[in-house]
């Protein structure tokens, strides 16, 4: 089973997710360290390759989890946060790209 590497913020920003949401991220992420694919997830080639978004739906919203489990052993969170909008933030992906380009 793989690793979980949280960076930046990202553990206490899914810590702040309500508890339903806080549970499904944490199931979610399960999945990928045994190796298996998480229930809803696009790829996020505008971070970089191998980067994978978790895409949870809850009544209190929706909560992203984006992550890359291809570098060394271990699933790298690099950011996480609640969706407002259609499209993914500009400042959420520079987020994640910045917290990529730290560990490659």
């Amino acid at each position: 089973m793989k690793e979980v590497k949280w960076h930046g913020s990202s553990r206490s920003d899914v810590d702040a997710f309500p508890k339903n949401a806080r549970r499904e991220a944490g199931y979610q992420l399960f999945q990928v360290q045994i190796g298996e694919e998480p229930s809803d997830w696009k790829p996020m080639t505008s971070v970089g390759p191998g980067v994978r978004e978790i895409r949870i739906r809850q009544a209190s919203g929706a909560y992203r989890i984006i992550y890359v489990a291809t570098i060394g052993d271990a699933v790298h969170v690099l950011h996480a946060f609640q969706k407002k909008t259609q499209a993914t933030a500009k400042r959420d992906i520079d987020l994640a790209k910045a917290r990529l380009k730290q560990i490659r």
